[in-house]
């Protein structure tokens, strides 16, 4: 078991490295891109949550679009066999960036330079809402609340 542990903490090292220490220095080409982002690591906590703490946080609403969010096939096909939503799944090694509108293309720009960024896309906009609700565009026109999960979707094995 210990071996285990071991393997699996290399391997989510492995993952990271690139990441956010890498040769193609991406946390600081970022900086130079927007002046404005915020990074927030969606891992343990899901895209949902996320964003909801951000919503929360900065007093605003976000609106998702459902289309700009990319979900692997693998990915989508677990979660419609079990039943999950992928907005909920912990996301190890992805990133969510908050920036202002006029730094958003070249953020982006930055991002999709890197090869672990290469389907980095802009998935909301936020506006003004007292309530502070993540909706999402759905691919049928309408619109879902995008709430804050209640309870444990999966047992954390880490």
């Amino acid at each position: 078991m210990r071996w285990l542990t071991v393997g699996l903490i290399a391997i989510i090292a492995l993952v990271r490295y690139p990441l956010w220490l890498g040769k193609g220095d991406w946390l600081k080409s970022m900086a130079q891109a927007s002046q404005e982002a915020r990074v927030r690591d969606p891992t343990r906590g899901s895209v949902a949550t996320t964003l909801n703490e951000i919503a929360r946080q900065a007093g605003v609403g976000m609106l998702l679009d459902e289309a700009a969010i990319s979900v692997n096939p693998q990915v989508a096909a677990a979660c419609e066999f079990l039943g999950l939503d992928p907005l909920y799944v912990a996301n190890e090694g992805k990133l969510v960036a908050i920036c202002g509108p006029d730094d958003a293309d070249r953020l982006l720009e930055v991002m999709r330079a890197h090869p672990l960024g290469t389907r980095a896309a802009v998935i909301d906009e936020v506006h003004e809402d007292p309530h502070h609700f993540v909706q999402m565009k759905t691919g049928f026109g309408g619109r879902r609340i995008v709430d804050w999960l209640s309870g444990e979707q999966l047992p954390r094995i880490c």
